[in-house]
């Protein structure tokens, strides 16, 4: 077994322990952390999956490659993909705005309500 093997097994382990916790707690702030654990188990499958072993970054550090436009031109199998990282590096960023967003929240219905219980907020249903 190699190691994107297990860190895919793992990401998806994460999405279901979070999708557990998310839909089988009754308390808010459990259920912001379910979704928070959801999205790392994402992050780790998107970047397990665009991770391709045997093959190096692609990353130009010899300053005489830069001069030459010919040898700039790089074999596509030798090197990985950068899309899925920076993919990955942006979801981590939108994920942490999210999580505070709903954290905010949750702070703002804790002082109207007096309870993170979802059982409990009756005024907000339809």
């Amino acid at each position: 077994m190699n190691a994107g093997t297990l860190y895919l097994g793992a990401g998806f382990a994460l999405v279901l322990t979070g999708l557990a916790c998310a839909l089988l707690r009754r308390n808010l702030l459990r259920m912001v952390l379910g979704f928070s654990i959801v999205d790392t188990g994402v992050h780790l499958i998107i970047a397990s999956i665009g991770t391709l072993t045997g093959r190096t970054a692609p990353i130009i550090d010899d300053p005489a490659l830069l001069s030459d436009a010919t040898t700039l031109a790089v074999d596509a199998t030798a090197v990985v993909d950068p899309i899925p990282q920076a993919l990955v590096l942006t979801a981590i960023v939108i994920g942490v705005g999210v999580t505070a967003l709903m954290l905010t929240y949750i702070v703002r219905l804790h002082d109207r309500a007096g309870t993170l219980d979802v059982r409990e907020l009756r005024d907000l249903k339809w």
